[in-house]
């Protein structure tokens, strides 16, 4: 069986953030990590050959970067694509999952990788690849690659997979049909007692966990308040001073606007992936109200404008970072006593 290991720089060697444009490559044979793939595939398939791309490069290009990986992929002649694994790197995962997806569309050939449950790139392309669950970093590359090696020798082979939970993956989302030897009701009763006696249980139909947020008291005077602006839109000052990312963001950024009016584009910008960013750039306003909330400032509808607005993307940004951004702009407003704020987006 030919196997084809797609990687980032990083892990081919090439660089850390200073190579993430990095541009698509093949080499023949395995690579980094894809020699630690091979000993798991043992004998039964061997990695023909491996396809680098720099994670920055490829979220910045996506079109073009997936077409690119995938004809360099093609060209190998392979049996099955592994990807990663990625664990919580949001770009990696992203890259991942779209090779995987362009793969699998263009050359009808299955794909694995490996994530952590939180990567973006998991809920963003579970349904075109088959993902190993991994920790949120390399510390457990082995044994990940170990599975990913197991799971790609079977579907290399075409043998019949059981449920995720089976086989050690992560669900796709695609519920199948099958039998039971009692009823439904029978089997809600052996779930019910099972719970009861704190005894292991688990149903056929999992359902998605949600927090819930209680929403704060409404503002008591409007006249006295001080207001925030946040953004996931992108909006930075020009050039991006702070490094935030285009996507899968892991920072946000807080910038001193005490002294302006109106969010020009000589002097800021979006550099937000995953939409058509000319007229956020040509008028950064649209995305950061700065105008109009200084009109009613000036005009007595609220206090006052907080002197900071905080800002960064949200286009592929793991839950967890998203909530630490939260968390720790939510403190900084309470300690200076802002009374609420307005968070846009795109």
């Amino acid at each position: 069986m030919r196997v084809v290991h797609y990687i980032n720089q990083f892990y081919a060697g090439k660089g850390g953030e200073d190579k993430a444009d990095w541009k698509p490559e093949a080499t023949p044979g395995p690579v980094g990590p894809g020699l630690e793939l091979q000993k798991g595939l043992g004998t039964e398939a061997e990695v023909v050959g491996t396809v680098i791309c720099g994670d920055s490069y490829y979220g910045e290009n996506m079109e073009e970067a997936q077409a690119q990986v995938v004809d360099l992929i093609a060209a190998f002649k392979p049996d099955v694509l592994v990807a990663g694994p990625a664990f919580n790197a949001g770009r990696y995962g992203v890259a991942c999952g779209s090779v995987c997806q362009g793969v699998t569309q263009r050359l009808g050939i299955p794909a694995v990788s490996g994530m952590y449950p939180e990567n973006p790139g998991l809920e963003l392309y579970r349904k075109y690849v088959y993902v190993v669950e991994t920790p949120d970093s390399a510390r457990g590359m082995r044994d990940s690659l170990a599975k990913m090696a197991r799971l790609a020798l079977k579907l290399g082979q075409k043998t019949p997979l059981g449920s995720a939970a089976e086989e050690g993956y992560l669900s796709r989302g695609i519920r199948k049909s099958f039998f039971r030897p009692v009823n439904g009701a029978e089997r809600a009763v052996e779930m019910a007692l099972a719970r009861l006696r704190d005894q292991a249980w688990k149903t056929e139909y999992e359902m998605p966990v949600f927090n819930r947020i209680p929403p704060a008291k409404p503002v008591s005077d409007m006249k006295k308040a001080t207001i925030a602006l946040i953004t996931s839109g992108g909006v930075v000052p020009l050039g991006n001073p702070d490094h935030i990312r285009v996507s899968s963001a892991e920072s946000f950024g807080a910038y001193d606007i005490s002294r302006i009016d109106d969010m020009t584009p000589d002097a800021f910008e979006s550099i937000h992936g995953g939409y058509d960013r000319l007229w956020a750039s040509k008028d950064p306003d649209q995305i950061v109200p700065l105008d109009v909330m200084r009109q009613m400032e000036k005009e007595g509808v609220f206090g006052k404008l907080h002197d900071v607005f905080y800002t960064t993307t949200g286009t592929g940004t793991a839950v967890s970072h998203a909530e630490r951004f939260g968390q720790e702009i939510g403190e900084e407003l309470r300690k200076v006593g802002v009374s609420a704020a307005i968070l846009t987006s795109t």
